[in-house]
């Protein structure tokens, strides 16, 4: 969510934007640091996966990289960037549907919240919510990302994840029953 102090996204110097796009690799690394935390959660979000999320990452700023020449305003740098990592994801997780997912045995699945101090049930409560996203369709989760964590209004979630803005709103508005049904089940246990 956006604060008061923070700037907007897409306040990009248009002389760093012009640089990025003649090749100057020092414009194009501060162009994507703007939107690296954002790309990042997006990104996270829908693969949980430090390795998929890291190899995904570098795909999209190889891409960003080699189309920037072509960029034309159309729309927004940042709406732009954030639509080549959703599909980057799409596609990861199309990639993934033929490879048999891996249990880690050195994570105890069951041991309880209650028994973890109180920092720790902290992180817990965090996880509690990453998984609650992990469950939602990738479309719901990227919507909510781009919406309620970075602040993306509804046409430009739209523009990102190619659909209409009420397509976005119903996402978001399945998405949220989903995450607040998850998180009341999560603190009955």
């Amino acid at each position: 969510m956006m604060t008061a102090g923070m700037q907007r996204a897409d306040d990009v110097d248009a002389g760093v934007l012009d640089r990025a796009q003649r090749g100057d690799p020092t414009a194009f690394a501060t162009l994507v640091g703007r939107y690296d935390p954002r790309l990042r959660a997006l990104v996270w979000t829908l693969l949980a996966d430090r390795q998929a999320m890291d190899d995904v990452l570098q795909e999209v700023y190889v891409k960003a990289f080699r189309g920037l020449p072509d960029f034309r305003g159309a729309a927004r740098i940042g709406t732009w960037l954030h639509r080549i990592a959703y599909h980057a994801c799409v596609d990861e997780l199309r990639r993934r549907q033929h490879r048999p997912a891996l249990f880690d045995p050195l994570v105890d699945h069951d041991e309880p919240a209650a028994r973890l101090p109180s920092h720790e049930a902290t992180v817990v409560q965090r996880l509690s919510v990453d998984d609650a996203l992990a469950v939602l369709p990738p479309d719901q989760a990227a919507a909510v990302v781009l919406v309620d964590g970075a602040g993306y209004d509804y046409d430009s979630c739209a523009e990102i994840l190619g659909v209409a803005p009420g397509t976005v709103a119903s996402r978001l508005s399945r998405a949220r029953a989903r995450l607040r049904s998850a998180l009341a089940n999560e603190e009955d246990r």
